[in-house]
């Protein structure tokens, strides 16, 4: 993949050079010669290689006001980390036809792990995560109920119905406080779904992405650029990147952005929403810039075949990368078990996740596998 600058916006905000506007989060190697000094000089550059290391990490960025109006580039091209597939690629996939699983890959669909229950009781200093499925969670964070990409609907555009129920029933939600979008795909976007909610509903998405909300008639859309926040009722919504691309129509390829959030409640307890992403760079810097990640909800699935998607989605094991270079202090995986997008068995994401935690020799109890319609809640710090 190749690397691009983090944030092309047109204003300077803390930890940008004043000239690009660009962020200025640059990773740098410090390297001490084994065979020079003593053990106390050898420490004493280890404490100033670390210093210099997080000296070099921007500030958060100032919570930007909701319901802003913006001006953005028309597309984000620039911000891709790989190339999009051309022709040749395009028509390779269309040969091999390596869409969905065979007869085999699918016969584990009464096995997917599915235990819908009610939602714990939550207040203002609950954490807790519910799946609902693929990358539909109900996060109760700071005493609010935020939604990721909700996807309630049997089928999405282009693809079989769902092979898992909806892990909690519309019914069942409480008020829905905020909503965050990841990207326009229609596994992540879903308008059936988000015509349910009423038109006050804070929404938060990324970069250009905002007039889709609009067009709906939501009155309370907050576009965000990469590093960027907002603030809602005390909870910090960050905006970060992504490996991955934005389409939605045959003429808006990359017209809006992508990327993850991360929630941070009142009392500085964090839960990461990957979106949909592939493996990459991203992940080290986010969690430089946001220490202590409680929990990363990252996506496991809709890897295969690997030369076509490695760029876009992460496989089990990259996952697993990525929750150790984020420092998260567990891991749920999501993106899978519930829509089938891609040629791997629809169980092994699971199995392999499993194995690959086991073998990074990571505590068992912090790998959140959890079944469709299940809950976890964080035991505070």
């Amino acid at each position: 993949m190749t690397q691009q600058s983090e944030s092309p916006t047109t204003t300077t905000t803390p930890g940008q050079d004043s000239a690009t506007g660009h962020e200025t989060d640059h990773a740098t190697d410090h390297k001490t010669d084994p065979g020079s000094g003593s053990g106390s000089s050898v420490a004493a550059a280890s404490a100033a290689s670390a210093a210099s290391a997080a000296a070099s990490v921007p500030p958060l960025a100032r919570p930007r006001p909701l319901a802003e109006r913006r001006v953005w580039p028309r597309a984000f091209h620039d911000r891709l980390t790989a190339p999009l597939p051309g022709l040749r690629a395009t028509a390779r996939f269309a040969r091999e036809g390596a869409l969905r699983p065979g007869p085999e890959g699918l016969a584990d669909v009464p096995r997917l792990p599915v235990e819908p229950g009610p939602l714990p009781r939550a207040d203002t200093r609950t954490v807790a995560v519910t799946w609902a499925g693929h990358a539909s969670w109900v996060v109760r964070i700071g005493g609010l109920t935020v939604l990721t990409d909700p996807v309630w609907s049997r089928r999405i555009l282009g693809t079989p119905a769902r092979v898992t129920p909806v892990g909690v029933p519309w019914e069942a939600l409480p008020r829905v406080d905020a909503v965050v979008i990841s990207h326009n795909h229609y596994d992540h976007l879903d308008a059936p779904t988000l015509r349910r909610l009423p038109r006050d509903t804070p929404i938060f998405v990324p970069a250009g992405l905002g007039r889709w909300f609009h067009r709906r008639r939501f009155t309370v859309v907050t576009e965000l650029d990469w590093w960027e926040a907002a603030e809602l009722g005390g909870v910090r919504l960050d905006f970060v990147p992504a490996h991955h691309w934005s389409k939605r129509t045959l003429t808006d390829t990359c017209h809006s952005l992508w990327g993850g959030w991360v929630l941070t409640g009142p009392d500085g307890r964090r839960v990461y929403f990957a979106g949909d992403t592939g493996y990459g760079h991203w992940f080290d810097r986010i969690g430089r810039r946001y220490p202590g990640i409680d929990l990363a909800l990252l996506p496991i699935g809709a890897y295969e075949p690997r030369w076509w998607l490695s760029d876009v989605h992460c496989d089990p094991e990259e996952a697993v990368r990525a929750a150790q270079d984020l420092g998260a202090r567990r891991m749920a995986p999501m993106h899978w078990g519930t829509f089938v997008l891609s040629a791997e068995p629809v169980l092994e994401p699971l199995t392999r996740v499993r194995a690959a935690w086991e073998r990074a020799g990571l505590p068992r109890e912090d790998l959140w596998d959890l079944p469709v319609g299940a809950s976890r809640v964080l035991d505070a710090r």
